[in-house]
């Protein structure tokens, strides 16, 4: 009975702890429930799309020497060709003068004066007449790092142009390009093919010229045209010997030589700017055959002057840091001056002798 009474209450524990074990153990598990409104605090609110901005527009090419759409994706890759012109009264007309991109008119001995005219944007078969380098030559055609081709000269003015970094082409040493006309008498009838002077670049060269001066998009935002007052007659008197006068007709300046109308290949040579720069000349102490004093218009430094540019006119200030910089042009104010798109001439009055008036 004693061991029975014992299995008894084994078996009654046995069963209670059964009991109260079983209501945990069939206790269902907890449901989490999320709002629907906190589940979004938690995942945030879509992220907003950001449209892809569109690619910018390719700017078209621009010549760098005019400023001018070049019509094509690239500048070709070609040097600038600079001519030495001679604009004696024997000289004249003149052959693809109109078609250069800058012209430089400077004072040479007897008080007479010549070009240096830079083509890139346009290659013509024939200019000149083709005369010999001057001092001042290598500032002005360094900076292009170019090619200038000439007649000939002195032998330390060329040496200077072949030391300044430019590619020089010469009459004199048998370049290929020159051709003498039997239509002029010497030394007034060498003429020259600036694609032909181009075609002999060396491999230093196979790249355009950088931009010599800053240009406007347009003609309407250029310096003159936004600054400028009434500016439409530049009488510019370079020397006794030499008078030149741009008159603003038919959106340009045209050209005159001491009154007479300046004509290039029959046409009527003219610019959309023509800037007159105060410099300092100097005489070296060579001499040109009939024994006058060689000057050299003294371009690194700096000096004042005016632009022209249509029909009105702003004063500058110009300023050349070396003989391979290219000039700087500023407002009075400072501010950066802008030209309008198109050819330049650049007038080097000497300082003292020469002397302008715009009207």
């Amino acid at each position: 009975m004693r061991r029975t009474g014992r299995v008894v209450a084994a078996v009654v524990a046995a069963t209670l702890a059964l009991a109260g074990c079983a209501p945990q153990e069939a206790r269902p598990a907890a449901q989490v429930t999320v709002a629907p409104d906190t589940a979004r605090a938690k995942i945030g609110p879509p992220a907003p799309v950001v449209p892809t901005p569109p690619e910018p527009r390719p700017q078209p090419a621009r010549w760098p020497l005019t400023g001018v759409k070049t019509g094509t994706k690239k500048v070709p890759a070609r040097p600038a060709v600079s001519v030495k012109i001679e604009n004696s009264a024997a000289s004249r007309p003149h052959t693809g003068l109109h078609r250069a991109d800058i012209v430089w008119e400077q004072v040479v001995e007897g008080g007479i004066s010549r070009f240096v005219a830079t083509y890139h944007s346009d290659l013509p078969r024939e200019v000149g007449p083709v005369r010999s380098v001057r001092p001042m030559d290598p500032a002005t055609v360094a900076p292009l790092r170019g090619i200038l081709a000439a007649s000939g000269g002195q032998g330390p003015f060329l040496r200077a142009v072949e030391r300044s970094g430019t590619q020089l082409l010469t009459n004199d040493d048998g370049d290929r390009g020159f051709w003498r006309s039997s239509a002029r008498y010497a030394p007034h009838n060498v003429y020259g093919d600036v694609r032909t002077f181009a075609r002999q670049a060396d491999k230093r060269r196979a790249e355009p010229p950088k931009a010599q001066f800053a240009y406007a998009t347009t003609a309407r935002k250029a310096t003159a045209r936004q600054h400028g007052s009434r500016g439409r007659v530049a009488d510019v008197r370079l020397s006794p010997a030499q008078r030149t006068t741009w008159t603003w007709r038919g959106g340009a300046y045209r050209r005159s030589d001491d009154g007479r109308a300046s004509m290039s290949s029959g046409q009527r040579v003219s610019a959309r700017n023509v800037l007159v720069l105060s410099v300092r000349e100097t005489n070296t102490r060579y001499r040109d055959p009939s024994g006058a004093p060689v000057p050299k218009a003294e371009l690194v430094g700096r000096g004042k002057g005016v632009l022209l540019g249509g029909g009105k006119v702003v004063k500058v200030r110009w300023s050349k840091q070396g003989a391979r910089k290219p000039l700087r042009l500023e407002r009075p104010n400072g501010k950066q001056v802008l030209l309008a798109p198109g050819t330049t001439w650049v007038e080097l009055v000497p300082r003292g002798d020469g002397s302008w008036r715009v009207t």
